[in-house]
């Protein structure tokens, strides 16, 4: 047991996957009542996470623009601006804005994904077509 975190010794964890817990804080305050303390986010992801970790992943998102945060007393409450998919979007998006050529790397992107996910880019594309009648 790992006195200062509460769960098992650091070494018997299995690593997280990259942006896995940032999805995880995300998906928090998706589903909280309104702005909420780091407390309350690690409580409903994962009580034996330090503190520490859970404030640093909220102080990256802020970084990121997908929270935003307000002073409540001597700490912050903090709100999602995007959810999991509207950060990852985010930041595919600026991966392209650094391209010069973005048709190209658009055709790129679209031939080698696998066939699903074409698919479900088509049906993205019809969408977003038909809501906004381009």
């Amino acid at each position: 047991m790992d006195e200062k975190h509460g769960g098992p010794p650091l070494r018997e964890r299995p690593r997280r996957g990259p942006g896995e817990l940032e999805a995880r804080v995300l998906a928090a305050l998706g589903s909280a009542p309104g702005p909420v303390t780091a407390g309350w986010v690690r409580e409903r992801i994962d009580p034996s996470l330090a503190y520490t970790t859970v404030v640093t992943t909220l102080t990256r998102l802020h970084g990121k623009q997908a929270v935003v945060r307000r002073r409540d007393g001597s700490s912050y409450v903090w709100r999602a601006v995007f959810d999991a998919a509207g950060l990852a979007a985010r930041r595919m998006r600026q991966i392209l804005d650094q391209e010069s050529d973005r048709g190209a790397v658009l055709s790129r992107f679209i031939a080698e994904l696998p066939p699903d996910d074409e698919r479900l880019l088509w049906l993205g594309l019809d969408t977003v077509s038909a809501g906004t009648g381009s």
